[in-house]
């Protein structure tokens, strides 16, 4: 197993209990992976002290923590390590939540009744810059993140190359693969999805990704 391969996972969550069960997952079934648990915390400040003390790759994050929200650890975590993937991991199904949630920049949302199995598939997949949103979670979430602005996040004004790398967003493709199927470079995928966040309002692919299944499910 190389550096390169490993995946490197804090947990932050006020249950001791529950981190124990974490990591006993992620070292049961995630080892195959290359998933390590690097830390623990288990509030906003030792989440956040704790994220740049070891650099994590990937932060699974409770809501309720018991100095403030995890929100704001989210946003604070970002703010100092911006590659860093942010999972939510919780027990709440808000539509409120879920949009709070992408909005400070997490690539996930997770309930904690996920298998063992489903946990680490989540932890790759989102290493791979997939967003983890399920369909049955993104309607209520979009409808509030267009709240009283009528048409925003209108897919209709990107273009159809736009639209197109959008799709293969939503489907999970990370630049590269993007690229590949495209035949285009890294760099132009990269001028796409500046071009698609900035006419969506949004700043993360995640948001985008909603957006794109939503919009599907409109013309199903």
């Amino acid at each position: 197993m190389t550096a390169q391969d490993t995946i490197r996972v804090l947990i932050v969550d006020d249950s001791t209990l529950v981190r124990e069960g974490i990591r006993s997952v992620l070292h049961d079934h995630g080892a195959e992976s290359g998933i390590q648990v690097c830390g623990e915390a288990a509030t906003v400040a030792e989440a956040i002290s704790s994220a740049i003390e070891h650099r994590p790759d990937v932060v699974l994050l409770d809501i309720r923590l018991p100095d403030g929200s995890g929100f704001t650890a989210c946003r604070e975590i970002l703010k100092n390590l911006p590659d860093t993937r942010i999972l939510v991991l919780t027990s709440f199904t808000s539509d409120g939540f879920v949009y709070e949630a992408i909005t400070s920049g997490a690539q996930g949302y997770l309930m904690k009744e996920i298998d063992p199995l489903g946990l680490v598939k989540a932890i790759s997949d989102i290493m791979e810059g997939k967003s983890i949103l399920s369909p049955d979670i993104t309607a209520g979430v979009m409808r509030m993140m267009r709240g009283g602005k009528g048409e925003a996040g209108d897919l209709s004004i990107l273009s159809p190359q736009e639209r197109r790398v959008l799709a293969l967003v939503a489907e999970g493709k990370t630049n590269k693969q993007i690229g590949d199927e495209m035949g285009l470079s890294d760099n132009t995928v990269k001028n796409y999805l500046c071009s698609v966040f900035d006419k969506l309002q949004v700043r993360r692919r995640s948001q985008a990704a909603a957006l794109y299944v939503q919009s599907q499910s409109q013309h199903s």
